[in-house]
């Protein structure tokens, strides 16, 4: 069976609160929801987790919030490989209005990386890899990283007959692609400004998702949140709905359908599955509080309710 790395470049401490009604230029009493340790590789792991199948987490931690989330993460039986970096881990916080169940987030950009570092997490790939291995190289880049960081980890990986999984935006995700992953899974934002066409309907999704297909990506992924994905791989194009849920966050959401490609390119599903599988974990995940990722039960129920249609 195929090891599972998420690569974490630019990790968080995720906080949810909530206050009964949001009013700008007033004083507010928070209430805290949940913490979670995140940024979007961690989350795949947390998700992975969730299923019963393990990975390894590879990350840049720095000052007290890295060491602590560095320290949480091993106390919960994850393996990581920690890269230490100057400045301060980010905190991420999602605040809740709860009067118009509206979610409102606050990014913070991070801390920055140096050459060294870089080397230091090239090194760690190029010996952690091996042929069959699915890595997830997940989220934004630090501040000031070079572009083409995921593409040359992606290089790394591949040449030692990995599968390397990339889900970013940008720049990031532009430079990337040079170096054909195996998979991507932009959202339609995302892939509506790589590819600079609009996305709305159903065949505007398959022709984009081919597209990217036919470019060189083996397994394309185009995540519409309670509208599920699309997929392109093998030639064909499949899309899967989601059930009707209540879905209260969607923070993370798209990591777990990351999570579910991952448990089904790991066994070996066909596309039709594959869809489903993606669909199911990251709708288990938007039906939690904050970054929750939601149970194998729960994901299993949903499962069987996913449509999946060919396109």
């Amino acid at each position: 069976m195929p090891s599972i790395t998420t690569v974490t470049l630019n990790p968080v401490l995720d906080k949810a609160f909530s206050v009964p009604r949001l009013e700008p230029g007033t004083v507010h009493r928070l209430r805290l929801i949940r913490e979670d340790l995140g940024g979007k590789g961690i989350n795949v792991s947390r998700s992975l987790r969730a299923l019963g199948i393990p990975s390894r987490i590879i990350a840049f931690f720095g000052g007290r919030i890295g060491q602590y989330m560095h320290q949480q993460l091993l106390a919960a039986g994850y393996e990581v490989v920690c890269i230490e970096v100057e400045g301060e881990t980010r905190q991420n916080i999602t605040l809740l209005d709860e009067a118009h169940q509206q979610y409102t987030k606050f990014n913070e950009p991070g801390p920055l990386v140096s050459e060294r570092q870089i080397t230091m997490l090239q090194d760690h790939i190029a010996q952690l890899a091996r042929p069959g291995d699915l890595w997830a190289f997940c989220g934004s880049l630090p501040p000031d990283a070079p572009d083409d960081l995921y593409a040359r980890c992606i290089t790394l990986v591949q040449v030692h007959g990995g599968y390397a999984f990339l889900d970013t935006s940008g720049a990031a995700l532009r430079a990337g692609l040079a170096a054909h992953p195996f998979a991507i899974k932009p959202n339609s934002e995302e892939a509506s400004d790589l590819l600079g066409v609009a996305l709305s309907s159903d065949a505007e999704h398959a022709a984009a998702a081919r597209q990217l297909h036919t470019d060189g990506i083996v397994l394309v992924a185009l995540s519409r949140g309670a509208r599920g994905i699309v997929l392109a791989t093998r030639g064909q194009v499949w899309m899967a709905v989601p059930p009707p849920v209540r879905a209260r966050s969607p923070v993370g959401a798209g990591d777990a359908a990351l999570a579910g490609l991952l448990w089904a390119t790991r066994d070996a599903c066909d596309p039709a599955e594959t869809a489903a599988r993606s669909v199911a974990c990251g709708t288990a995940a938007a039906m939690q509080e904050g970054t929750g990722v939601g149970d194998r039960q729960l994901i299993e129920t949903l499962l069987r309710q996913v449509v999946v249609t060919k396109l």
